[in-house]
């Protein structure tokens, strides 16, 4: 409670957003990271989240950028969710102001939008859960998860109810005020005191009508309100740049009049004065972001306390009782050896000197790289490469002929991730 009290006395009058796309939110956020952690610094915010539309590929990006510019960066996402299942491949109705006589079975159907943010390493660590499995379990127009993924990986996560694609919001202005307020207990019942109802000033007349629910939600249920401004572009001079993005996106031009776009040109990353002028009637909501900043503590090391490097790389699993190192420098020997059986050595082996001195010379250059590779703590990378490079060969997919330092390795010959016996081209 130390640093929640610090926090909001030495920036009582600021503001966090925790609602924002970057320009990895692809072709829709219009925000670069130089410029956000520029303007971050002008407007004295501590601390700032990214949360693209379902993915986390700006996250290291963002997070060193954010501790180079010495502001608190916030890693998290604007997931999709869908009430019903992940696995299930149906599209509902489009029509998003009115729902049709089938909705009772469509709205499971719908696409929702979720806020999650990291807490803590383990909240870092299901927010990446969530998104692989969005990705590899969910993919249908867009990688959705569903409550089923959230009860499993909620833990260390704050969530907010997102915009008006979100799930709470969207019934709110279509009619279905029971199913908001039953999505409402599902989340509160999910995330406990981490979870917020999400409001904001964009000049939408929806938005306008969701608030006013949304306010009457959080004194009835003793629900916390959070501010949020849904940033899509720096500036509000950006907004045109933006639609343009959304024109790439969805293939339209920008005369046409269907095409989507944000009705509004509010989306813009505003300054901490102009949002708590915008939310007057409810500063707690202003102040909410900055206690949310304050129980979002993610680090990320890259280096041990002696200095050395660390890699966070996925575990290899091996099914025996080898370590990762004895397994790797197993397989490369063996992967060696059948490499001497096959056509590209039938030259080799049949030359004179082969046993006495070809070889030695292969074990012996195999023998270092493998010493290098585990002393540099890439042994379960090589694993990670080659285990995916011969699942792509087997299955027809095409595979490139490597590239970088380690592509030129006897290592990456031995273990079939690249096609290049290196030692004649020494």
């Amino acid at each position: 409670m130390q640093q929640e009290a610090s926090y909001l006395q030495s920036h009582s009058d600021s503001f966090v957003h925790l609602h924002l796309h970057t320009q990895y939110s692809l072709l829709d956020g219009a925000i670069r990271l130089k410029d956000l952690f520029a303007k971050a610094q002008e407007f004295g915010m501590p601390a700032v989240a990214s949360t693209d539309h379902g993915n986390m590929f700006g996250a290291i990006d963002f997070y060193t950028q954010a501790k180079r510019a010495g502001v608190k960066p916030l890693i998290g996402s604007e997931i999709y969710f869908t009430p019903g299942s992940r696995h299930d491949r149906k599209t509902a109705s489009r029509n998003t102001k009115t729902l049709s006589s089938q909705d009772a079975e469509e709205g499971k159907y719908h696409i929702h939008h979720l806020v999650l943010i990291c807490k803590n390493k383990v909240g870092y660590q299901n927010l990446c859960q969530l998104l692989s499995k969005a990705y590899l379990e969910g993919f249908y127009y867009k990688p959705r998860v569903d409550y089923e993924l959230l009860k499993q990986y909620s833990e260390g996560l704050v969530a907010t109810t997102a915009c008006l694609k979100g799930e709470v919001a969207y019934n709110l202005f279509t009619g279905n005020d029971d199913r908001a307020h039953a999505a409402v207990l599902k989340y509160r019942e999910l995330f406990g005191d981490d979870f917020y109802l999400e409001i904001q000033e964009n000049g939408l007349e929806e938005q306008m009508e969701v608030n006013k629910k949304l306010i009457t939600y959080a004194s009835d249920l003793s629900i916390p309100l959070v501010a949020t401004n849904d940033c899509h572009y720096l500036e509000r001079e950006d907004a045109a740049a933006q639609e343009v993005l959304l024109c790439i996106q969805t293939g339209k031009t920008f005369n046409d009049e269907k095409r989507m776009k944000l009705t509004s040109n509010e989306f813009f990353f505003k300054s901490p004065q102009l949002m708590r002028e915008l939310f007057h009637y409810h500063p707690e909501a202003c102040d909410n972001t900055l206690r949310i900043a304050d129980k979002c503590n993610l680090e990320l090391k890259w280096k041990d306390e002696q200095g050395k490097q660390i890699y966070h790389l996925p575990d290899f699993e091996i099914n025996t009782q080898e370590t990762t190192e004895e397994y790797f420098a197993r397989k490369s020997k063996e992967g060696l050896e059948k490499r001497f059986e096959g056509p590209h050595f039938t030259k080799i082996v049949n030359e004179p000197n082969w046993e006495t001195e070809l070889k030695p010379q292969y074990y012996a250059r195999l023998e270092e790289e493998v010493e290098m590779i585990k002393q540099t703590g890439f042994a379960g990378y090589f694993l990670i490469v080659s285990d995916f490079i011969i699942w792509a060969k087997e299955n027809n997919i095409p595979v490139g002929p490597g590239r970088g330092s380690g592509a030129g390795s006897l290592v990456a010959y031995s273990l079939e991730i690249t096609n290049i016996n290196p030692l004649p081209y020494n």
